[in-house]
């Protein structure tokens, strides 16, 4: 399709002017400088005249195309979008046997990381992601002006990676704030923007970088790997190709409206730069994380009681669909009338396609949130409503162990809940860094510490410190299987 451009009206005499410019480029060489004898003197005064008419009018077009919506909402967000920079401690684990007889017990190093926040209240209160500030001792946050400000952590939620943060003593200019948005209704193709700061210090400016792509998928479930193993799940994410790069986790993802639709968070790449595969986690369920956080420092998680499986198929299909493989007794499923065996066709308007997106569904649910569950049950479809309620391992009262570990005792309820096999021990609900890196996981039951057995968090909490400064080994319930994991506590 071609394009016409009209261009602004000149004076007459400036279209004289325009003329008698094209004619002297085409002049001979040897008569440039001469002013030929019919040259009427009063042109350039008329050239004079038409220069401010073009500067003024051409000009005010080609700025105002300039300025597209992508620059737009670059500048609404922008001043909002900060620097989180963490300092950890980190456990020096032995390269060889010379370091592990040279190396103290408990011998750790300082660590410093960085990433990416946005303010989304004036009253300080930043989000960014969980992985960004876990196991830090201290953090601060750079403004966009070049402000910088402790910060305290305020709650996270590992589930999502998602943190809040509180910046602390405030004073000055105001906060700016940035304005959040629906990501419920994002359509794919739509311009987004990408605001961060990438590698951090190493481009020596406060002012974060904005990237530019598009809405390349929504409700993606992602299973992340890290050295081999799986961590965790990225739940119903935002897919874009607007760059992500070390150093953006935490940033906004912004639409061209100027508001943020996403928490940027992680990306899929062979190399560890921006491969166009960038994922977010969607405003409307950081919102409400945030606020929970903002409330206590805890999250309030939507529950059912009822378990997935993948109904497998044959030959080239992958699956027939998603059946329920145990409902918990007693729970919110059971007693809306939900059983093994139906097969799960959509939670509200969201098909459900396999058992990851019966999570997510439940992930972007509140508690105390009424869902319509349609299943198929012997050979007919029909919707059950079911009122979600609190976790049991998540609402239990929960005992620290040192430093590394938060503890709840099995109950039936939280037995029922896990599906666990023994019926005493100690759940782990909460680790350090320090933890995982021994090869501990949360979800896994204490059965035993060296030779005392578990029966209450109290107790293997009690175990736990009086081990201090000495080898230790836990022997743990995990995927129905019973391993051991053996390390030392620093005295």
């Amino acid at each position: 399709m071609t394009q016409r451009r009209t261009l602004p009206s000149l004076p007459a005499a400036g279209a004289a002017a325009l003329l008698a410019l094209s004619a002297c480029r085409d002049s001979p060489a040897g008569e440039l400088g001469r002013a030929p004898a019919h040259r009427d003197p009063a042109v350039p005064a008329a050239l004079a005249q038409a220069r401010p008419a073009l500067r003024g009018g051409l000009g005010a077009q080609v700025d105002s195309s300039r300025r597209t919506a992508i620059v737009a909402a670059a500048e609404r967000v922008a001043p909002a979008v900060v620097s989180v920079n963490v300092v950890r401690r980190e456990r020096v684990v032995p390269r060889s046997i010379f370091e592990q007889l040279m190396l103290p017990p408990g011998a750790a190093r300082e660590v410093a990381g960085l990433g990416s926040g946005f303010i989304i209240r004036a009253d300080g209160l930043v989000v960014t992601n969980e992985h960004v500030v876990r196991g830090a001792d201290a953090v601060v946050v750079t403004l966009a002006d070049g402000r910088e400000l402790d910060a305290r952590v305020v709650g996270t939620d590992e589930v999502n990676d998602l943190a809040l943060l509180r910046l602390q003593e405030l004073g000055g200019a105001p906060l700016p704030v940035a304005p959040l948005g629906d990501s419920d209704g994002l359509m794919i193709g739509e311009w987004v923007v990408a605001i961060g700061n990438p590698f951090g210090f190493l481009l020596s400016n406060p002012e974060p970088s904005v990237s530019a792509g598009v809405v390349s998928a929504t409700g993606r479930n992602l299973i992340p790997q890290e050295n081999g193993q799986q961590r965790g799940y990225y739940l119903d994410m935002i897919q874009t190709d607007a760059a992500i790069n070390p150093g953006n986790s935490g940033g906004p993802l912004v639409n061209a409206l100027g508001e943020v639709v996403g928490v940027n968070s992680s990306i899929l790449s062979s190399t560890g730069g921006s491969e166009g595969l960038g994922f977010a986690i969607p405003i409307s369920r950081a919102r409400r994380i945030a606020l929970d956080l903002a409330d206590d420092g805890r999250i309030r998680r939507a529950w059912v009681g009822a378990e997935m499986e993948a109904v497998p198929a044959e030959g080239m299909r992958r699956m027939l669909g998603v059946r329920i493989s145990r409902v918990v007794p007693g729970s919110p499923a059971a007693r809306a009338g939900l059983r093994e065996g139906m097969l799960v066709r959509a939670v509200g308007h969201k098909p459900v396609r396999t058992p990851l997106d019966w999570d997510a569904a439940l992930l972007n649910s509140a508690y105390g949130q009424a869902l319509e569950v349609r299943v198929g049950d012997g050979g007919t479809d029909r919707a059950i409503r079911v009122t979600t309620g609190d976790i049991p391992s998540m609402t239990a009262a929960r005992i620290q162990a040192l430093r590394d570990f938060q503890l709840v005792t099995l109950t039936p309820t939280i037995r029922a809940e896990r599906g666990l096999a023994n019926e005493r021990g100690a759940l782990i609900v909460g680790l350090s860094e320090d933890a995982r890196n021994v090869g501990l996981r949360e979800g896994d039951l204490i059965l035993q510490i060296n030779r005392l057995r578990v029966e209450t968090a109290e107790a293997a909490a009690q175990a736990l410190q009086q081990m201090a400064g000495g080898w230790v080994v836990l022997y743990v319930e995990r995927n129905g299987r019973v391993g051991s994991v053996q390390f030392s506590i620093g005295g």
